[in-house]
């Protein structure tokens, strides 16, 4: 799933007299990702390094003159373009240090927008639609402009576009309520006009993005209703100019967004990718009104992705003559957001804010549940269960075929007889006794003339469950588990598989259907915990389950405190602090002579809440892929007791991995701390109410507090580290060091 990361300020804002601009006009990417071009609102064009957070150049004009539009790198001749009270292009380079005295060239009409692309020409826009190479405008500053749109027409928003070698500007206008589309091409030069269609009667687009993608320029709108729609015009289908004349423009929904009550005064959306959305100015679903939040919503699957709410005002922008962002424009106001090499800028409240994004590529998995993470190297071979392009568009299956044995291949060597065919086998299962059942489909499954076992697996499971619930003198438990260590069978292929293993007790199958389903519903899932958490540990220890989770936990519950340090976030130390500061709000706390003397005296050995085996068994639902949506519901219906143990169980977890050498061991199946973490935030969001009543409880929710306190503090602190070594693996080597030398590193 995509995911927003821990921001941090660029610069500070100095926002305008009313409220309603950030003073921020415009943010440009420079040499590469780690430089940007900051132009303000009146005066000045600030340079950038992202990762240090501060300024290396500042370049302002006169008192009295006005930037009125944003400042672009050339990288081609390393040298800044802007443009000063609409007429006035002035050149620099960062070596310069007044502006006044760089170059300066006066055209004959005013100018919307430069623009460049990393790599391309700079591109000049008119407010009148006319478009000009900065090259080519230079040579004649007072060659006359044509004026491309209607009287009553103007610019609400442009960009610029690389695609199939060609530049393209891009610019949308607004006359009478109604939007157009314009596509100029530069060499040849050809312009291509669109009329978008209505929206209700009175809405205008708030913001526009575009993007190019399979040779097509897609551009995303948002309107005040909270429809996001996209347009797509080929780049091959662009003809020669066709005067005034407005071709329709057809769109389609990609997201129909909450606005709550009324209609978005102030909002943008930028596309990432291909699959998702950054949205900022929308109100949060789930949070309440008066809340601004960033947010990534996926666009494949209408699913909110990510989300961060924003301190302070997401400011907006009244109307001005010459607009002055380079991604939104809107009739009466403008939300600010860029996007450059996976970071979001953002202006906020006092702060100009940087805040990194992951975009993982859009699946069904990923935008509804947590994609299992393999381990074992049983686990990581490819599964034979069919792909869905199989499914939907024919593709001819490869075979699948389990792995022999020697055992295997002896007995197939040694057959007699023939073995029956599938259909046979099908029809013996539903009269057949145990015994003979077992022997026809373990001799099929071993044989290697089966070339799609798939069905054959699917069909095998389905016949024996079917009869098993049936008749409950019938059960094939070593069957069952031998269809499911083939990996050619899912909870879709045969839905009651886990259910009857529920009802037969038969805990060995639920473990290894917990480990190799990769669909199992949520509802499926929360009725295997309550069926672990609720038995008894004298029944759990008679169950045989799989060595490499057994052995884990026996090293798991057998091993020592290992170091007092600081391991994975969490120390002794920190947490009786941070269980102080729960207790007393920050406040001065009077302690007791025995609290004092429980505190200063070496931490009680933890032990395990439940029996090793049904730790084992819960062990299996914490690697369970879910969706927290689909979740939380069903761990509703767990009651208050096994809540606790539950919660108690996932506390003795944590405390081993932060205290001891081995957790995760290679070869040793067992859930990751994230894991752990991940299933004591959900609990908590299920069952708060009724934990807070509970007063056995108290003492529990202070300690998870703590853990979830130390994991936040531990996960801003990698942040940090991994800021400092992605800066020293950029540092270039030097080559020839002399005898002798100092080199002093500095980390942030």
């Amino acid at each position: 799933m995509a995911t927003l990361y821990e921001g941090y300020t660029l610069c500070g804002l100095v926002p305008a007299q009313n409220l309603s601009h950030s003073g921020i006009q415009g943010i440009e990417a420079e040499r590469d990702s780690d430089h940007v071009v900051v132009t303000d609102s009146t005066r000045s064009v600030t340079l950038y390094k992202v990762s240090d957070q501060k300024p290396l150049s500042s370049w302002t004009v006169k008192q009295g003159q006005t930037l009125t539009c944003s400042a672009v790198y050339n990288s081609q001749t390393k040298e800044y373009v802007a443009v000063s009270d609409s007429k006035v292009i002035r050149i620099w380079k960062e070596e310069d240090v007044l502006l006044d005295k760089a170059f300066k060239a006066t055209v004959s009409s005013d100018v919307w927008r430069v623009h460049c692309v990393l790599g391309g020409n700079p591109v000049v826009l008119f407010q009148r639609g006319a478009v000009r190479l900065l090259d080519s405008l230079l040579s004649a500053p007072q060659q006359p402009i044509e004026e491309v749109l209607a009287q009553e027409e103007a610019i609400r928003w442009s960009t610029n576009i690389v695609a199939e070698s060609q530049q393209f500007v891009i610019f949308t206008t607004e006359q009478k309520g109604d939007n157009f589309l314009y596509l100029q091409r530069l060499n040849p030069n050809t312009l291509q006009r669109y009329r978008l269609e209505r929206e209700e009667p009175g809405l205008s687009p708030l913001s526009f993005s575009a993007s190019y993608r399979d040779k097509h320029i897609r551009l995303l709108y948002l309107y005040p209703n909270g429809h996001v729609y996209q347009s797509v015009v080929s780049v091959r289908g662009l003809g020669a100019d066709e005067g005034a004349q407005a071709l329709p423009l057809p769109r389609s929904l990609l997201l129909g967004l909450p606005v709550g009550e009324g209609l978005l005064e102030a909002a943008s959306a930028l596309v990432l990718d291909e699959a998702h959305v950054a949205v900022v100015g929308v109100p949060h679903p789930s949070a309440g009104a008066g809340k601004d939040f960033l947010c990534i919503w996926n666009t494949n699957f209408q699913t909110l992705q990510a989300g961060k709410e924003m301190a302070g005002k997401i400011y907006g922008q009244a109307k001005v003559p010459c607009p002055s962002s380079c991604w939104v424009l809107m009739e009466d106001c403008m939300t600010l957001l860029w996007g450059y090499s996976n970071k979001l800028f953002i202006p906020h409240g006092k702060n100009l804010s940087i805040i990194p994004y992951e975009c993982p590529k859009s699946s069904l998995a990923s935008a509804l549940g947590k994609l299992k993470q393999a381990k074992t190297e049983e686990s990581k071979a490819p599964a034979s269960v069919p792909s869905w392009n199989s499914i939907l568009h024919g593709e001819k299956a490869q075979p699948s075929r389990t792995m022999e044995t020697r055992k295997t291949r002896t007995n197939r060597k040694t057959q007699s007889a023939p073995s029956l065919t599938i259909d046979r086998v099908l029809e013996l299962i539903e009269t057949a006794p145990v015994e003979e059942v077992q022997k026809e489909v373990e001799g099929l499954l071993s044989r290697s003339d089966i070339l799609d076992l798939q069905p054959s697996v699917g069909q095998l499971a389905s016949t024996l469950v079917s009869r098993s619930l049936a008749d409950p003198a019938f059960y094939t438990p070593s069957t069952l588990a031998q269809l499911v260590h083939t990996q050619s069978l899912c909870h879709s292929v045969c839905p009651d598989l886990v259910l009857l293993a529920l009802e037969r007790k038969d805990y060995f199958l639920c473990q290894l259907c917990l480990q190799f389903f990769p669909d199992i519903p949520e509802v499926v899932t929360c009725a295997c915990l309550k069926a672990f958490i609720s038995m008894p540990d004298v029944d759990a220890e008679k169950v045989s389950l799989g060595p490499d989770s057994v052995s884990f936990m026996e090293t798991l519950i057998a091993g020592g405190h290992g170091q007092v340090g600081l391991q994975n976030g969490f120390s002794p130390a920190t947490f009786n602090e941070d269980r102080t500061d729960a207790l007393s709000g920050g406040g001065t706390v009077i302690k007791t002579r025995a609290e004092d003397k429980e505190k200063t005296s070496t931490p009680p050995e933890q032990i395990c809440p439940v029996g090793l085996h049904k730790a084992v068994l819960l062990n299996e639902v914490l690697q369970t892929a879910y969706s927290d949506t689909f979740l939380l519901p069903h761990l509703k219906d767990l009651s208050s007791q096994h809540v606790v143990l539950f919660l108690q169980y996932l506390q003795f977890l944590y405390l081993k991995y932060s205290q001891d050498a081995f957790p995760q061991m290679n070869g040793l199946r067992s859930p990751s701390l994230t894991q752990i973490m991940d299933w004591v935030c959900l609990m908590l969001d299920a069952h708060f109410t009724v934990l807070v009543m509970t007063p056995e409880a108290k003492s529990l929710l202070l300690n998870l507090h703590s853990f979830v306190k130390s994991q936040v503090r531990l996960v801003s602190e990698l942040g940090k580290i991994e800021g400092s070594l992605q800066e020293l693996n950029k540092m270039k080597v030097k080559k020839e060091v002399g005898k002798y030398s100092i080199e002093v590193i500095e980390l942030f």
